[in-house]
């Protein structure tokens, strides 16, 4: 009797294990591949990249070059692709003064693959080798941004790597508790890991970066509860910032956020010294 009941485990395990990588498309990743909007359409400059994972996943993204010297690495949220953000580049362009480079993620536009936890981490790191390749920007003034689902790849890069800051829109602490906030009473029967393969932990790994840390989120945000971000600022280091954007959901923060979100986005960039390796 204990066999057969070990053996029925094992054999629903692994159904799980495997429908939990379909589950995470259905139920995290909502890519789209066609890009409708380019810097170009409102009237940014800017560089048409391609660069490749190192398990040779081809990647694209955009280069934003900006007035300043800090450099932002974006990485945007679960669902669209980088086109969805046109206009949320050029206020971040016109705003802030920072050079920016966005990418897709494996599976998003015209990136290959199909997405996963492992695969944004190596996609991560890739984008970050490619600033790594070029000669006009300096990595000692790199700020890393991520919105929503990409909160979680900020966080994973800023456990790996030293930062000039960290900073997190809208962040979620972890997948297990999203999914126990939103099918609470499913969660009660079957652990969120049993349904979805991704951990996506930040909070676990957020007490490990000593990089400055900024973190933003709407007061009305029905998707991420703001208690969620709280969580994240609490576990964080210091220094950290906190700032509620009153009235904001989940997708509309810096246009409701309007100038003072731009202005305690700039106070914080502009409080990180600059480094000065170039002049040496």
């Amino acid at each position: 009797m204990a066999f057969l009941l070990a053996c029925i485990i094992i054999v629903v395990s692994s159904i799980a294990v495997r429908q939990s990588k379909v589950l995470d498309r259905q139920l995290i990743f909502f890519p789209s591949s066609e890009i409708t909007q380019t810097p170009a359409d409102v009237g940014l400059h800017f560089e048409d990249v391609s660069f490749t994972a190192s398990d040779g996943t081809r990647l694209h993204g955009w280069f934003v070059p900006g007035a300043g010297d800090h450099t932002l690495l974006w990485f945007h949220g679960n669902a669209g692709n980088i086109g969805n953000r046109v206009d949320n580049l050029l206020l971040f362009n016109r705003r802030l003064g920072v050079n920016i480079f966005i990418f897709d993620y494996r599976g998003y536009g015209r990136s290959e693959g199909s997405p996963s936890e492992r695969g944004m981490y190596m996609d991560a790191d890739a984008a970050l080798e490619y600033l790594r390749s070029r000669g006009d920007i300096d990595l000692n003034n790199l700020i890393l941004f991520g919105r929503s689902l990409g909160c979680a790849v900020a966080v994973e890069m800023a456990a790996r790597y030293p930062a000039k800051a960290l900073i997190l829109e809208s962040p979620f602490t972890s997948v297990d508790a999203m999914a126990r906030r939103i099918r609470p009473l499913l969660m009660w029967f079957v652990p969120p890991r049993w349904i979805v393969g991704s951990r996506f932990d930040s909070l676990a790994k957020i007490g490990g970066i000593q990089s400055p840390v900024m973190i933003l989120h709407g007061s009305r945000d029905d998707i991420v509860p703001i208690d969620m971000a709280q969580d994240m600022f609490d576990a964080a280091n210091e220094p950290k910032r906190f700032y509620a954007i009153q009235g904001a959901s989940h997708n509309d923060t810096y246009l409701v956020g309007g100038e003072r979100y731009f202005a305690a986005l700039k106070e914080f960039i502009e409080s990180m010294p600059l480094s000065s390796s170039k002049e040496e």
